[in-house]
């Protein structure tokens, strides 16, 4: 009778034991689904973005309606998962942080070794490279990386392309969330020597701005990027869903349409076929 009762015992304590586990699977669960699940709550997903920034994310002239690549790569994102979409306007500098304080649910950006370890990125949907403004008459003294030693680099404090200007000795002349022309006009009269940048976003910029004397380096062609979109690193089902939604969105050819809209007929959604400078060192 004793033994019957200690198995007894045994099996009560090993059921107790699974659905404890049991237990532990599920908060694992829903924790894993706790951003998605608060989003379709909202219903609309909350997206940081500069709206200063053409192409990527901009207001047209005598408009109050945000639009540019991102913007409406978000949209249709949101679109196909059934919620709204709200844009919070910040800085680049201030997105991740507003993504680690859940002020936001997602933005576009770059991944990078230091941000990896805390956050969530998708397949990318833009694939392009760093390249250069200069002033026209004298590519302001750069023919190549190293000679941006002693050089002033515009540009935010925390971006990739200010990491390449100062890995090569230039200082990083540092703005707030200001418009493009700011950034150009300074290499123009002076203040600065060049902008590092993405090449599709600096080649339209400069469309927008013929009186002054830049160029894009015709030479210097560096550092790979991609950009995609950003979030919690535990949003494991909200990630699953974007990326499901990007696949879609390149294989209906989607986002080379928008792509198109904002990038001169370009597809931004493809990897360039130019012989670009890898730098090491560089995320």
């Amino acid at each position: 009778m004793m033994r019957k009762y200690i198995a007894f015992i045994v099996l009560v304590s090993i059921l107790i034991l699974t659905a404890c586990g049991n237990d532990d699977s599920g908060n694992e669960a829903e924790k894993n689904d706790k951003v998605w699940s608060e989003i379709q709550e909202a219903g609309e997903i909350v997206v940081g973005t500069a709206g200063t920034l053409y192409p990527a994310s901009f207001y047209p002239e005598d408009s109050d309606e945000l639009t540019g690549y991102e913007v409406e790569v978000s949209r249709e994102i949101a679109d196909r998962l059934g919620v709204d979409v709200r844009f919070e306007e910040m800085a680049f500098d201030a997105t991740l942080s507003a993504l680690d304080s859940g002020r936001i649910d997602m933005s576009l950006a770059g991944p990078r070794e230091n941000s990896e370890e805390k956050f969530g990125f998708s397949e990318p949907v833009k694939y392009s490279y760093s390249t250069m403004v200069v002033r026209a008459d004298d590519h302001s003294g750069i023919e190549t990386l190293e000679d941006l030693e002693g050089k002033k680099a515009g540009g935010a404090a925390t971006t990739v392309y200010s990491d390449i200007a100062r890995k090569y000795g230039a200082e990083v002349i540092t703005y707030g969330n200001v418009t493009n022309d700011a950034y150009l006009r300074d290499v123009h009269n002076g203040r600065t020597d060049t902008v590092i940048n993405d090449y599709y976003l600096q080649s339209l910029a400069l469309e927008g701005f013929p009186d002054l004397d830049i160029v894009l380096h015709p030479d210097l062609k560096f550092h790979p990027t991609t950009k995609s979109v950003v979030m919690d690193k535990e949003a494991h089902t909200f990630m699953e869903k974007v990326n499901t939604v990007i696949q879609e969105m390149k294989e209906d050819g989607t986002l080379a349409e928008i792509s198109g809209q904002f990038f001169g007929g370009q597809d931004v959604s493809q990897e360039p076929e130019e012989d670009i400078i890898e730098i090491e060192g560089i995320e």
